[in-house]
């Protein structure tokens, strides 16, 4: 008998172990987690960018796929239970819901605090107006790959709308990323399709980033092309891989022709352009929200140094440029124009923190402003811009700084008047799917 009972306890051993080391790892990663959120909370980095994931605890089991499947890290377990712990580095692109094997986790746009307005489309991309759809960053999802997946599976829904009685089967508006994964798939489909785009050059938001900048995509499924393998990819190269898709696919797109009106008629619709009017069974608008950048407000505005995107930062050399806002694109723009010689750069936001941006980024500027080639202004707003000056409140005290340029990245309004005209219903979501 106690040689069975040593035999069990030998056996067993081993099993206490592991368990003991299991339970020890998995504490000291709870801890890990819990340490995160709470330096997250401190720095007032509390605000998801856009599309984010909310954990129903009823559900969720601990299991920790959620966890595995976040890349950017900004998903933890505390107290056994899933959680958003580094909220800003969030880029919605929703591998964690799939990844969750008791579907314990929403993706949702906004939050308490911060809303954000949202086209009501249903899971196919079609809105409240039947036969007019919307892919991409205009429906809130300004990721590269998502923006091609919305794009090809809107384009899928408009093929069963196939009507011979329509010199047209579907007008796409914009040929950003959802707009040319469209017109692929529209293609792959052999609708009837027109595809206009108000610039004079494809990729939408993307051929007004800095040059150089760098994009973060992954792997991505396009109509006729086919798996396409991306990760960390310049502006140039990204632009050139859709240029290559043109040309392999014969892909045609009408440049500079801005869209003007959506009239519905027939149970059609009439797209009048700056061209021509294409009467059409169906409509996808891949527009984007940059198109009406969103403005300041204030006196002198109106002059000519002030833009809303930096195209090319060599052009400031040797100048004293204001870069205004608090997102991605203004901490990019000032990176970028930091590295120019004798550039003298100045960041001012309105808020407390850098709260919606990507970690790299936030960590580049901590070092550049170390260095002193970035001056930092938070808790600042522009009050004034004069030909030789802006003067800002910074923190409740009013300072005038020498200025050549003022670049203005606050982001872009939603095109709520022409939605509504066109009878698409737009909700402002506070931390709802």
């Amino acid at each position: 008998m106690e040689k069975n009972l040593t035999e069990y306890l030998i056996y067993l051993l081993p099993l206490v172990l592991v368990l003991i080391y299991y339970l020890r790892r998995h504490k000291k990663k709870e801890q890990h987690h819990a340490t995160q959120m709470r330096k997250s909370v401190e720095a007032g980095l509390t605000e998801p960018a856009s599309l984010h994931p909310v954990f129903d605890p009823f559900r969720c089991v601990g299991s920790g796929a959620c966890v595995t499947a976040c890349p950017e890290q900004a998903i933890g377990l505390i107290k056994g239970k899933g959680h958003l712990v580094k909220p800003t580095v969030c880029i919605g692109h929703g591998a964690c819901m799939a990844s969750c094997p008791h579907d314990a986790i929403s993706l949702v746009f906004g939050t308490a605090k911060r809303g954000m307005d949202i086209p009501q489309v249903n899971p196919n991309f079609e809105t409240n107006v039947p036969g007019i759809f919307i892919a991409g960053e205009l429906g809130g999802m300004g990721l590269t790959r998502k923006a091609v997946e919305q794009g090809r599976q809107a384009m899928e829904s408009i093929s069963k709308l196939k009507d011979k009685n329509f010199p047209l089967d579907v007008v796409i508006v914009g040929a950003g990323p959802a707009g040319l994964a469209a017109t692929l798939g529209a293609m792959e489909h052999k609708l009837r399709c027109v595809t206009v785009e108000q610039e004079d050059s494809l990729g939408g938001a993307i051929y007004h980033y800095p040059r150089n900048k760098l994009v973060m995509t992954a792997p991505m499924q396009l109509p006729i092309i086919g798996k396409v393998k991306m990760s960390a990819i310049s502006k140039e190269a990204l632009l050139e891989f859709w240029l290559g898709a043109v040309r392999k696919t014969g892909l045609k797109i009408n440049f500079c022709e801005r869209m003007e009106t959506i009239a519905k008629n027939s149970n059609g619709f009439s797209v009048k352009t700056s061209r021509s009017t294409y009467h059409t069974k169906a409509v996808l608008l891949a527009i984007g929200r940059r198109g009406t950048p969103r403005k300041l407000g204030v006196p002198g505005e109106e002059l000519p140094k002030v833009v809303y995107r930096l195209i090319d930062p060599e052009q400031y050399r040797n100048q004293k440029v204001l870069v205004v806002g608090g997102g991605d694109s203004a901490l990019e723009a000032a990176l970028a124009l930091a590295g120019e010689p004798g550039t003298t750069v100045t960041l001012s936001y309105r808020g407390e923190a850098f709260g919606r941006v990507k970690e790299k980024n936030r960590q580049r500027l901590q070092e550049v402003e170390k260095a002193g080639r970035i001056k930092v202004l938070l808790q600042s707003n522009v009050k004034r811009i004069e030909p030789d000056k802006v003067t800002l409140d910074h923190v409740g005290m009013m300072i005038d700084i020498k200025n050549d340029a003022v670049i203005v990245s606050a982001g872009g309004v939603l095109p709520t008047p022409f939605l509504k005209e066109i009878g698409v219903m737009v909700e402002t979501k506070y931390g709802t799917a």
